[in-house]
């Protein structure tokens, strides 16, 4: 079974560590219309990323993924023509009307329709399927049983599924809250992230129910016990969040779930890893972990902060007069930095089990305690890491026969001729020198030598060498195919007309839902006013059920720091609750 990990890269830095932490294949943002608009790259970047991973036949994916206005249209398509031209494996898309220009000009770069598109049913993705795209990438609430059943229905179509990071708490693309406070669309890459601020929620008679509670944040996505269901389900792609996280935290989570999804399946690209640091997701930037609704409805949410929690030390176990003693099996170091409850301390240094912080601090016995920051790790983590490909080796009579583990072949011819006066030494020799790969691109499996092999200085066999792994890597790249986007065409919508959720911003997406048989009977919130209540967010996390009321027929409502109240519904049949305007 193949399967592909799908890393996340805000720059080329990112990008290139990705790669050589074990990624299949990287998805960053180009120099416009990505769903995070502070992660942009130039074309020479990515350029450059396709050049260095194509080299392990990894692949290059470019979100392209905001909704466009009629004004930008022609310019996004102009730029997906750009990284078409650079050899980019695939664009990342949402809106309907560049999916129309990309069917209509019959581009050959494959299409992956974003989370964005709020793929969480089998009519969406069927009608996708339909229409021929290669990819869909699913979102992120379904559960193992909804990720089979759309597997079975379009077992011919590649799934990709989110397996760690930051998670929206509304549907993907169905998020309007950041624009309606403060017209910041999540659709168009500028999210505000109003979900990670403070509410008070009350009931419609003014009883405070909770108060001051990031109550629309959750903790971060961790699948990494589900992936072997993950895979059996119809699971492709196992794709990380991240396009604004740093160099480290990339590279952290990179080389964890390589680790991981070795166990179960084969990758998609070649070479191998070796880390200079333990993969470990709780030392990177987290709120805690969740899986989410993979195997139903669970503790998901986390109401104290949002900032990163880190790893789980211990609890306190004595408290000095400067100093704190912690019940913890774990090493502590100066500079690390530590948690509680919302409060964050540095260590200023560590005497036995005594570890003094950089602040007075009012806490007690018992509590809890994280780091967020392990010196020590992040130096480790700093440290490069090299990726190479296997290599066979064999001489036989004058020439050298090289074969990678993708089979790729070449054979040199040995043109000295001069006969060595000690055969077991030179062979040896040839030996030792032609295994020093260092920091190249390879490494040898093993070397046979079937016959006698000429006189040959070392420096002969170094330049040899260097040539021989200059020619393969030439031709591996001369023999990496890129996946060719099969001919689209418009299949029939499962809905007959589309409101503002639809997401509908430019006339040529417009034309395609018509095209579709579906009726658009409004734009977009960011291009249209809507002029009735509307559903800011929907989503799977409940605060009713957070708060412990699930049962209750109350009516709740969220008021932020500002006062503003924003009505809440509780679908329950579907188990969704809606944040409404």
């Amino acid at each position: 079974m193949l399967t592909e990990l799908l890393s996340p890269a805000k720059d080329k830095e990112t990008a290139l560590a990705a790669i050589d932490c074990g990624a299949d294949a990287v998805y960053m943002g180009a120099s416009a219309f990505g769903a995070r608009r502070n992660a942009p790259n130039s074309l020479e970047d990515i350029k450059e990323v396709v050049e260095y991973a194509h080299k392990f036949w990894a692949k290059v994916f470019i979100t392209v993924n905001t909704i466009l206005k009629d004004e930008e249209i022609e310019e996004a398509f102009k730029l997906i023509k750009e990284l078409d031209k650079i050899g980019v494996d695939a664009v990342i898309i949402q809106d309907m009307g560049l999916l129309k220009k990309i069917i209509d000009a019959e581009l050959s770069i494959p299409v992956h329709m974003s989370t964005q598109c709020d793929n969480r049913t089998i009519e969406k993705v069927s009608f996708f399927n339909k229409i021929g795209v290669s990819r869909v990438v699913l979102a992120r609430e379904l559960s193992l049983d909804k990720i089979k059943e759309i597997h079975n229905a379009n077992p011919d179509l590649e799934l990709e599924a989110f397996v760690h990071g930051a998670l929206c708490v509304s549907y993907s693309g169905q998020c309007y809250l950041s624009n309606y406070i403060g017209g910041r669309s999540a659709n168009r890459g500028e999210c505000a992230q109003p979900c990670r601020k403070k509410y008070t929620v009350k009931t419609q008679d003014g009883k405070i129910l909770a108060k001051d509670i990031h109550a629309l944040c959750l903790k971060d996505f961790n699948a990494s016990k589900h992936l072997d269901k993950m895979i059996k389900n119809g699971i492709f792609s196992f794709k990380i969040e991240g396009r604004l996280k740093d160099c480290g935290y990339v590279k952290n989570i990179t080389a964890f779930y390589r680790t991981r999804l070795d166990k179960y399946s084969k990758k998609t690209s070649s070479g191998k890893s070796v880390y200079p640091f333990t993969p470990n997701p709780e030392k990177s930037f987290n709120r805690g972990f969740t899986d989410y609704f993979l195997e139903g409805r669970g503790d998901c949410y986390n109401f104290i902060s949002p900032k990163s929690k880190g790893e789980y030390l211990g609890k306190v176990k004595s408290v000095g007069k400067n100093y704190i003693i912690i019940e913890t099996d774990k090493k502590i170091h100066p500079q690390d930095g530590l948690m509680f409850e919302n409060e964050g301390f540095l260590v200023n240094k560590v005497e036995g089990e005594k570890i003094f912080p950089n602040k007075v601090l009012q806490i007690k016995a018992g509590t809890e305690i994280f780091r967020n920051t392990d010196v020590e790790f992040e130096k480790a983590l700093s440290r490069p890491v090299k990726r190479q490909i296997g290599i066979w080796v064999e001489v036989k009579e004058g020439k050298i026969y090289i074969k990678d583990e993708d089979g790729v072949c070449i054979v040199e011819t040995i043109t000295s001729t001069e006969k060595a006066n000690n055969p077991e030494k030179m062979k040896e020799t040839f030996v030792k020198q032609f295994s020093k790969t260092g920091e190249g691109d390879f490494y040898i499996f093993d070397i046979k030598i079937a016959s006698e092999i000429p006189f040959m200085p070392v420096s002969a066999i170094n330049s040899l060498r260097r040539e021989i792994f200059e020619s393969l890597m030439d031709k591996r790249l001369r023999t990496y195919k890129r996946q060719v986007q099969k001919k689209m065409s418009c299949a029939p919508y499962f809905q007959k007309e589309i409101d503002y959720r639809g997401n509908v911003s430019n006339k040529e997406a417009e034309e395609f839902y018509t095209q579709c048989g579906c009726k658009v009977i409004e734009y977009a919130p960011e291009i249209s006013s809507p002029r009735k209540q509307i559903e800011l967010m929907r989503t799977k996390h409940c605060i009713k059920y957070a708060l412990g009321r699930c049962k209750t027929p109350e009516k709740l409502i969220l008021t932020d720091e500002f006062g503003v109240e924003y009505p809440l519904e509780f679908d329950c049949k579907n188990c969704e609750m809606v944040v409404l305007s």
